[in-house]
């Protein structure tokens, strides 16, 4: 996301220079649980939205939500694509016919208090579950997640129907496929069987919320935006919209400890876990966020000792890591770290499979995507425009998923030779001499292609590698969301979009034709791939779906509904005081595994300033 200069940006930065000035509470070198006086200082690059796990849809806004809320499963602290409980005692029991799901909750978890709960200690039950994923198909929510849920379990397309046609979502009505069978139990039935659903858990449109705090709190859309309560590490102390956000540790927080590695952590991952070894979670009492959405104000934050961690944009990649990816001095002196993670996020190209010009499944057109595709360099996007934090997409599932396929390569190459030979043997040329294609009947051939006005660099870009195969651009100028609804009504022919998979099954559901109109923005269909999805869902062994998974890439690869672009490289610079930090790329953010050492944090922060 390309940040903007403004009088708000301003604002913060002068907050933050403020905050290096307050001098940091001494604090015990014990393991000494949430305590006040650890402070850990981060910031996020864009303006939140709200707190409510079932509503918010915004990166900025789940990276506070999946501190103060909890789902069924997480993902294993150290990286990979393993699930691990979280308020679950043990993964899901599984009927025979990959139909029904049981899970059992963790007794003696309990809310953060709140007065929605006039003076109870309110523990979490099935039921709190139950009526969060029902919120998800209220259509007053309009929860961008339903589709999660309505498409896989048994009545909740026809709760979500009655509803529209009353006005009223019926809360206390039974669905056939969400259950609470007891105090502890969740049973979930499916209309067919589906052994991909275990992702979908992790998320936080699936954590829990309390009926009582909806009641006590929610607009007139049943949305709890500004008063978030979990059962999370971490609580909503306060928020300044696009200013400030502070958390502080939930002292009612079930007891935990840091994780052991895996056996075959490498050596930096065994010094993480042994500084935190026995530690009880979570070790910082307050965390507090700006809000910075210009880069330059953002880098000068962290280097005027103000920040603890810098997520560090792509734009300011260049005046922290060198082309070999490694740390500049100038930080690697101070005692920074540098963390890289290939993210969860596909950066690709969408062609309309319903436009005149680019879509269809005539030999033609099949050749025209492909030659666009192999127009466009990619490296160079990674170079100029992302700062080398990117590596080239080659599937549709990135890396660390499970589904991805090492070795497999389904994008063609960069060679606009190859582009220019193959539009000319199917008739893309040019016919008047102006050195821009014309189409085999002879009209002009134009690619019109979404964009807002941040992605200028990029634009440029493709304008460059385009007209040197001879194809010129128009670009449909909107702001997102905009060019969202015309992509979902069919009338963009092409799109340049990011995707943040929760799991290989939303990536393939996302080009799975019967969602054509919805999700499938490309408006792909193809008997095949949709057979083989359909089929990946209901095996239930790992390796038949990623066989399934690899013969779907390769179909994307030929037909070219997209064009695969990249996938995302995420850095952090973190200080020598921030113990326990592992980027993992399944998680928006890790503080409740961060210890703070604050004798050090003052110290640093105070050379910091001076500097």
């Amino acid at each position: 996301m390309t940040s903007r200069e403004g009088s708000k940006s301003r604002a913060n930065w002068l907050l933050l220079v403020a905050l290096t000035l307050i001098p940091l509470a001494s604090v015990a070198a014990d393991a000494a649980w949430a305590h006040p006086g650890k402070v850990l200082r981060v910031s996020i690059d864009g303006e939140e939205a709200g707190f409510d796990p079932q509503a918010a849809n915004d990166s900025y806004s789940s990276t506070v939500i999946t501190a103060i809320f909890e789902p069924l499963y997480e993902y294993a602290y150290y990286g990979g694509a393993h699930i691990v409980p979280r308020t679950a005692t043990s993964m899901p029991e599984i009927s025979a016919d990959g139909k029904t799901w049981k899970i059992r909750l963790k007794p003696g978890i309990r809310f953060a208090d709140d007065a929605a709960f006039k003076g109870v200690k309110r523990e979490l039950v099935a039921q709190d579950y139950v009526y969060s994923w029902k919120r998800l198909l209220d259509p007053r929510m309009r929860s961008p997640s339903v589709e999660t849920l309505a498409e896989r379990l048994l009545g909740a397309q026809a709760a979500i129907d009655k509803a529209k046609q009353s006005g009223r979502f019926d809360y206390d009505a039974e669905i056939a496929g969400l259950r609470a069978t007891d105090r502890y139990t969740l049973e979930l039935r499916f209309a067919e069987a589906d052994y991909t659903f275990l992702p979908y858990l992790t998320g936080t449109p699936l954590a829990a919320v309390a009926r009582e705090v909806v009641e006590a709190y929610g607009d007139g859309n049943g949305r709890v935006m500004e008063h978030p309560v979990g059962t999370g590490p971490y609580r909503l102390t306060e928020w300044r919209r696009g200013q400030r956000i502070v958390l502080e540790a939930n002292t009612g927080y079930r007891e935990e400890y840091f994780p052991a590695p895996p056996k075959d952590a490498d050596a930096a991952t065994r010094a993480i876990a042994k500084s935190m070894a026995g530690k009880r979670l979570p070790q910082i009492g307050r965390v507090e966020l700006s809000v910075i959405e210009a880069p330059q104000p953002l880098l000068l934050a962290f280097d005027s000792g103000a920040l603890d961690v810098l997520e560090l944009p792509f734009e300011l990649a260049a005046k922290a890591v060198d082309s070999s990816g490694h740390l500049l001095p100038r930080y690697a002196d101070q005692g920074v770290t540098l963390q890289r993670v290939v993210d969860l996020y596909l950066g690709y190209l969408f062609f309309n499979m319903d436009d005149p010009v680019v879509g269809g499944d005539t030999p033609e057109r099949l050749a025209l995507r492909r030659a666009i595709v192999m127009a466009y360099d990619v490296e160079e996007e990674i170079r100029v425009v992302r700062n080398g934090q990117g590596m080239r997409a080659t599937q549709p599932i990135p890396p660390d998923i499970e589904g991805h396929v090492p070795g497999l390569n389904v994008s063609p190459p960069h060679d606009p030779a190859a582009a220019r030979a193959l539009l000319d043997k199917f008739g893309y040329r040019d016919r008047d001499g102006d050195g821009l294609r014309e189409l085999p009947d002879g009209r002009p051939l134009t690619l019109h292609i979404g964009t807002t006005p941040e992605d200028r660099e990029r634009d440029d870009l493709i304008r460059k590698n385009l007209r040197a195969v001879g194809i010129r651009v128009e670009f449909v100028n909107r702001k997102w969301a905009g060019l969202l609804k015309m992509a979902r009504a069919g009338q963009l022919q092409a799109w340049m979009l990011g995707l943040f998979p929760v799991s290989a099954d939303a990536v393939m559901l996302t080009l799975y034709g019967p969602n054509a109109g919805s999700n499938n923005l490309a408006r792909f269909r193809n008997a095949e791939f949709d057979a083989l999805y359909r089929q990946s869902k209901q095996a239930p062994s790992a390796e038949e779906r990623r066989r399934a998974y690899q013969r779907m890439a390769q179909i994307v690869g030929v037909w070219n509904p997209w064009g695969l672009r990249v996938y995302a490289i995420r850095s952090a610079l973190v200080r020598p005081w921030v113990q326990g930090f592992q980027r993992n790329p399944h998680f928006f953010q890790v503080w409740r595994f961060c210890d703070v050492d604050v004798a050090l944090q003052k110290a640093g922060s105070q050379r910091s300033a001076a500097r």
